[in-house]
């Protein structure tokens, strides 16, 4: 028992000086799953009428993206990662006494820039696991201006993750798992160039709405 312990901790280890170099590079693909989180403020209209906000139901999407890390030290790097968000969202509004229902699907692309701290664990054989955070300013290139709900331009995520490096023969492997929400309001409260004056009864019985992201990535090194 004590010779089979000892011979498995000394494996061969694939790729053994990568994490030493002080800069390399690599690329991501990954799903999400976005959300957003409605302040509902009871308003009522001119017809007596009161509309609630809430997510229907979760879309996945798509991201992709490309990895610059600098080593800081021997456990810690700070990561850039250029991404962008293919993604969806769909909002259902219910009027409270007559139940009617209308929808709005708010499709986005982001553009994001996120910048993190990686902190990881000592490597043992050919695998380390790590966690990271950081924050993640984006852009949404695909505002709609005729809906319910018209959302601002620009966002920021604070990001928290955990994730392993898994190092392979010709390159590393690294699965990763991402929470992001924003301490700011997306909503666009202003609707003067609003065609269809019906749609303002939403903008009006919202206070806030926060954006939230989930996200499976795979990176190669």
């Amino acid at each position: 028992l004590p010779l089979s312990v000892v011979a498995q901790e000394r494996k061969v280890q694939n790729k053994p000086y990568i994490d030493y170099r002080r800069l390399h590079y690599g690329f991501f693909v990954g799903v999400h799953l976005q959300d957003m989180e409605f302040e509902n403020n009871g308003y009522v209209t001119e017809n007596g009428e009161t509309w609630y906000a809430d997510i229907a139901s979760y879309n996945p999407g798509f991201s992709v993206g490309v990895l610059a890390d600098l080593r800081l030290n021997t456990y810690l790097s700070l990561r850039a990662i250029p991404t962008m968000h293919f993604g969806q969202n769909s909002v259902t509004f219910r009027e409270q006494k007559s139940g009617e229902i209308s929808k709005q699907s708010i499709k986005t692309t982001y553009i994001a820039l996120p910048v993190h701290v990686k902190y990881s664990a000592e490597r043992f054989n050919n695998y380390r696991p790590y966690i990271t955070a950081g924050v993640s300013p984006m852009v949404n290139l695909t505002v709609k201006k005729q809906q319910q709900l018209l959302l601002k331009n620009f966002d920021l995520m604070i990001e928290i993750g955990f994730g392993c490096d898994f190092y392979l023969p010709f390159f590393k492997l690294i699965p990763e798992l991402k929470f992001g929400f924003s301490p700011l309001d997306v909503l666009r409260k202003e609707r003067e160039d609003l065609l269809d004056a019906n749609y303002m009864k939403f903008t009006q019985s919202v206070d806030r709405v926060a954006s939230k992201m989930i996200t499976l990535s795979l990176y190669f090194e």
